[in-house]
């Protein structure tokens, strides 16, 4: 008789029955799309600055494959201080070329496009993602009553009620902006070719403080700006609380439209 015990140096001996061999079946897969196993779109402002690791237009940013694609003419200038909505043809035609390549669900690369959220969703019939803002009233309900989520963005002159509004976070959230003259805010919103990112460090570094200075009742908070993503740990590292970015909210996206799957087995050691 044998044993299902592998002697010591040896392979594991797995037993397969002769019915278990005759459920194997060949599986037709179905189509339908040119491009799989990537599910995020994230559709990109036309810029020119430098992206490094951490920001959402760096391909490596993501431990899963995404689609880009570039809204021509949708530059960094017209969607954060001038009205977005102008634009929503240009992201909607490029979204929904997305989907048709095969994106399962639409991000972008810019918090102020918060306000083509409702008119992108009812455009391309898959789940869209706008704007890292629409975590604050998620992160919001996670809090004790007396704290309250605050908001870091690089254009605190022209992020707008609208805004506000159309991520359906309240009016009286703190928000605080990067300096608009100092490398960051200046840097990406003229879209210049090369960047200090020390500089850019330093920027955000002081906008966290201020935040945290001026408020006193922050129990997390939410980067409008997806350019801050490679200053988040240091943000949360300063402030001593939890920091969400477009990199959180789009992790939390894709595990929605890629479930991980998981073995039908115990894979206990022991049994």
């Amino acid at each position: 008789m044998h044993s299902c015990l592998p002697l010591p140096g040896q392979l594991p001996y797995y037993s397969v029955t002769r019915e278990k061999l005759m459920e194997i079946t060949v599986v037709t897969e179905r189509g339908g799309k040119t491009v799989f196993g990537a599910s995020v779109g994230i559709l990109m402002l036309e810029t020119q600055f430098p992206r490094i690791v951490g920001d959402m237009g760096n391909a490596q940013t993501w431990p899963f494959p995404v689609h880009y694609r570039v809204v021509r003419g949708a530059t960094p200038d017209l969607v954060v201080r001038h009205d977005a909505t102008q634009l929503s043809d240009l992201f909607i035609t490029a979204a929904q070329d997305m989907v048709s390549n095969g994106a399962d669900g639409i991000t972008t690369n810019c918090g102020f496009l918060a306000l083509i959220q409702d008119e992108l969703a009812n455009a391309v019939g898959v789940p869209v993602a706008t704007s890292s803002l629409m975590q604050v009233p998620w992160i919001q309900a996670m809090l004790p009553p007396e704290k309250q989520v605050g908001i870091l963005t690089i254009s605190k002159g022209t992020l707008t009620d609208k805004h506000l509004a159309a991520a359906k976070i309240t009016l009286d959230t703190p928000i605080v902006g990067t300096d608009p003259t100092g490398e960051f805010s200046s840097g990406i919103l003229n879209d210049r070719m090369e960047l200090d990112f020390d500089q850019c460090y330093k920027d955000n570094m002081a906008a966290a403080k201020m935040l945290m200075e001026q408020h006193n009742n922050i129990g997390a908070i939410v980067l409008e700006c997806t350019n801050m993503v490679p200053y988040a740990a240091a943000i949360r590292k300063i402030t001593g609380v939890p920091v969400y970015s477009i990199y959180s909210f789009v992790s939390w996206f894709q595990a929605g439209l890629m479930p991980r799957r998981f073995s039908m087995e115990l894979n206990d050691p022991a049994w």
